[in-house]
């Protein structure tokens, strides 16, 4: 369709080419139109139909620019925080400070540092005030906030350079410090069960606390980073969806994740729902428990689960167990531990539990492994105690001569 400039232009050139038409049939102006009273040339009728066809075409073109006007404040996007009555999300929206473009570039030292790369871009070592340590992504997310996620420092949205800047999580992530490289310390079995509690709260928040509700879809050790404290916080969420269907439990999806940790049932249909969630979680409690690759092509059996499931049935718990924890762990945490991750893994979403039952079951595990650390180290203190006494005595009784 012509803009209104186009047809203006249209209308004056057919009007002068009338105008030209009649000049050239009547260059004196001799035919005139008879009308009782007066006669008039006909150049001058055209001439004047003309500038009234003119005028009406501007008059359209005012009224059409007025009505036009609305869709440009249409086209300008909303404000990135939400705005709501709820007291956790006013406190968001004050922590939350907007930088320009020209912040970003200043505490990335102009992006000099590469953390590593996810699903919503490349995120870069800062300093926010000179000192204060951050990690900045280029993407936009302000909808979550929870203790067990990565928390969101402030954002750019300037001229579309699009920047996060979150929280720096300085103990990497929970596959860094399971590979046992870079000089890392080995994690205890009470310490990676604190790691998987937190995780899975921070998927608990992502099902039932935000509204509308969220699947993260791209549950992986790489993405559960560790702050000084080890506390775990679930990060990347480049892939998620929100639940916006009322009462329906799913939706429709185009298939994204990582292969391993891919729930088989959401792959195959394409229906995506918290249970996906469950199923990589799963994988990622197998992988705290064995230390082993999710997909091993050198193995008996490829997938993680597979090869769980084939040791499980020869009865051998101990090849299961990372062999870097010496056997140092609770066997009934172990072994409820490992039936929980098999259940979170199971091929039908129908058979997981909720992350709501997975959080209840990994704290019986904590509290049974907690105890028996207690246990031992009350036995360990009565034998040293039980030692010294008979050294004691042994020393002060007096020798037979």
């Amino acid at each position: 369709m012509e803009s209104p400039q186009e047809i203006l232009l249209l209308a004056l050139i057919s009007a002068f080419s009338l105008i030209h038409i009649v000049q050239a049939l009547d260059p004196e102006g001799l035919v005139s139109l008879e009308i009782p009273v007066l006669q008039i040339p006909v150049k001058f009728i055209v001439l004047a139909s003309a500038v009234v066809i003119i005028l009406v075409l501007l008059v359209l073109i005012c009224v059409c620019r007025k009505k036009k006007a609305p869709s440009h404040v249409k086209d300008i996007p909303p404000s990135p925080i939400p705005s709501t009555s709820s007291k956790s999300d006013d406190s968001i929206k004050t922590k939350r400070k907007k930088f320009t473009y020209s912040e970003v570039t200043e505490m990335t030292k102009n992006f000099e540092r590469a953390l590593g790369e996810g699903g919503f871009g490349i995120v870069y070592h800062g300093y926010l005030n000179g000192s204060e340590e951050v990690a900045v992504k280029v993407e936009l997310l302000l909808r979550v906030h929870h203790i067990n996620l990565v928390g969101l420092v402030g954002y750019c949205d300037e001229r579309g350079h699009l920047a996060l800047i979150y929280e720096y999580m300085s103990n990497v992530d929970l596959k860094h410090h399971l590979s046992g490289k870079h000089d890392v310390s080995i994690l205890k079995w009470s310490t990676r069960l604190r790691i998987a509690i937190d995780a899975a709260l921070g998927l608990e928040y992502l099902h039932i606390g935000c509204r509308p509700s969220m699947v993260h879809r791209d549950v992986k050790s790489t993405n559960i980073l560790l702050d000084k404290r080890y506390t775990a916080k679930i990060a990347d969420f480049g892939l998620s969806r929100s639940f916006q269907l009322g009462d329906e439990s799913h939706i429709s999806t185009v298939v994204a994740g990582t292969p391993g940790y891919l729930d088989p049932e959401y792959y195959r249909t394409g229906r995506l729902a918290e249970m996906s969630d469950v199923y990589s979680f799963g994988i990622v409690l197998l992988e705290i428990m064995t230390n082993q690759r999710v997909i091993d092509q050198n193995r008996e059996k490829r997938h993680i689960t597979e090869w769980v499931a084939l040791v499980l049935n020869r009865g051998d718990i101990t090849r299961i167990m990372d062999p870097n924890l010496y056997g140092d762990y609770n066997s009934n945490s172990v072994w409820k531990a490992l039936e929980l991750a098999m259940s979170c893994a199971n091929p039908s979403s129908e058979k997981r539990p909720s992350m709501s039952q997975v959080i209840s079951i990994l704290k019986e595990c904590l509290t049974s492994e907690n105890l028996m650390r207690n246990k031992n180290q009350d036995m360990e203190y009565t034998d040293s105690s039980l030692e010294m006494t008979m050294n004691f005595d042994t020393e002060v009784i007096p020798r037979a001569r």
